[in-house]
């Protein structure tokens, strides 16, 4: 066995990655304090060719040496929008017939396995604050919620581990 030279992964070029079809998913970050898990989840959807990000409230915006760090470059190509209300995304994306879950724990949430994706929706995802997570109000606009299951004595991850944990999930039940 030998490990793959990046020339031999057959990556797309920005370009190719602008004009291909996307995955159906959508990432809401609100509150976001760390620029390197803003990075990450870029890293993310760029890997998984994701729809678009939206970057709500504190969350800092590309181009950012922090967010650079860990995104290597997919501020260039994936989709992203600034938006200071997460409320208002997430009512405008409802009104677009998009299917808006909160990645959180909270009462009647459907653990990841469980949870089922219908090939005809476009779904967005809302990851929140690393301390207070997503809030209520936004928790209460959403359509679901969708709980990663965890067995140990913490009661969260790190957000850009559950942005890859959830999109991952997704984009194999969407894909295979």
């Amino acid at each position: 066995m030998r490990k793959l030279e990046n020339k031999e992964l057959e990556r797309k070029s920005v370009a190719d990655f602008k004009e291909a079809d996307k995955t159906p998913i959508i990432i809401i970050l609100d509150d976001i304090r760390s620029l390197h898990n803003i990075g990450s989840v870029f890293r993310t959807a760029d890997a998984f060719l994701i729809e678009k990000i939206y970057l709500c409230g504190i969350t800092a915006v590309p181009p950012h040496k922090e967010i650079h760090k860990t995104a290597l470059g997919a501020t260039e190509t994936v989709a992203w929008e600034h938006q200071q209300d997460v409320l208002s995304v997430i009512e405008k994306l409802k009104i677009e017939q998009v299917a808006v879950f909160a990645v959180e724990q909270v009462e009647n949430a459907v653990f990841l396995q469980d949870f089922k994706v219908d090939s005809d929706k476009k779904y967005a995802l809302v990851f929140g604050n690393e301390v207070y997570g997503v809030s209520q109000k936004a928790v209460a606009l959403c359509d679901g919620a969708i709980e990663i299951p965890q067995l140990g004595t913490k009661h969260s991850l790190n957000i850009s581990v559950s942005a890859g944990i959830v999109v991952w999930d997704l984009f194999q039940k969407m894909k295979y």
